[in-house]
């Protein structure tokens, strides 16, 4: 082993150590960790910049900006009191219903989004029933990240993974949906057992919730529609991007586009909510492990 797969390793190594421990914010360790290996020649910067995965930047990148979109309609939160009315204010049934619809969310919303819009709707209607939030947090957490794992852009490594093995998304649905049905039947037992069976709330909180409106937290109906009518066809899309010879990114990237021209929204305000950020970290985080591969430390 030479000096460069040593030099290499060690700048890995570093990395993963600054993010796990969170001494430094994850993306500033990717930057400074690429910001090494290029100075010290490991490798040029072309080369560097070919190991990144753009397919995985630009469906995390599409996504962002549809979902940027989505939110300024209300779907998310009217859904939430749809669901909390369909259990009809009984509180076990409203903490199966939520984590059911958060792992729905989740397998195409990343994670951290999910659950930001799920949350303070969880919040409120735990507050009008006076109930302890904490379990409802804890497995709508779970669920989100249990969701993600069921389809090719529920979350950043399957995007990863299916852009490097060249997996569809119809590939994840097989593979992993069954599982990801498993896996919630269990978590929402032990969550039966555990807090399930204490439940119990007056019939005043119940009513409470009952009388939610869901259609005052709709901003813009015409919108809504038009999200529904985009989400269809972005699930219709990744289902057989394959099929049609195309990336996942370019019908994530197409749907915000669309949707972005039909509403008229203003796409300056919609990239604000882009996570930055997050495709930073990926992209560092992609030329760190170039810097392994040119070096010949993995294959």
């Amino acid at each position: 082993m030479d000096f460069s797969q040593l030099f290499a390793i060690a700048v890995f190594v570093v990395v993963m150590a600054a993010i796990m421990t969170e001494k430094v914010h994850r993306t500033l360790a990717a930057l400074a960790g690429t910001a090494v290996l290029l100075i010290a020649h490991v490798m040029t910067f072309e080369t560097a910049v070919s190991h990144i995965d753009y397919n995985t930047l630009g469906v995390l990148f599409g996504m962002m900006l549809f979902v940027a979109v989505v939110r300024e309609s209300g779907l998310f939160e009217f859904l939430a009191i749809k669901t909390a009315k369909a259990a009809k204010g009984n509180p076990w049934r409203i903490m199966v219903l939520f984590a059911v619809l958060t792992a729905v969310l989740s397998a195409f919303l990343d994670n951290v989004t999910t659950v930001l819009l799920i949350g303070p709707m969880t919040l409120t209607i735990c507050k009008l029933l006076d109930i302890n939030p904490i379990p409802y947090f804890l497995i709508e957490i779970m669920a989100s990240n249990i969701g993600g794992t069921a389809t090719l852009i529920g979350d950043p490594p399957n995007i990863m993974i299916g852009s490097a093995a060249g997996f569809t998304f119809a590939d994840f649905i097989a593979v992993d949906a069954p599982a990801v049905l498993v896996i919630m039947a269990a978590v929402i037992a032990v969550y039966y057992v555990v807090f399930g069976r204490s439940m119990q709330v007056s019939e005043g909180d119940r009513r409470r919730v009952m009388e939610l409106d869901e259609r005052e937290q709709i901003h813009d109906g015409r919108l809504m529609k038009q999200s529904i009518v985009v989400l269809a066809f972005v699930v219709v899309g990744f289902m057989f991007h394959g099929t049609l010879g195309i990336e996942s990114s370019v019908v994530a990237m197409t749907a915000a586009a669309v949707l972005l021209l039909i509403s008229r929204r203003d796409i300056t305000k919609a990239l604000v909510h882009v996570e930055w950020t997050t495709l930073a970290f990926f992209a560092g985080l992609f030329i760190i492990v170039g810097g392994l591969a040119e070096t010949g430390t993995i294959d």
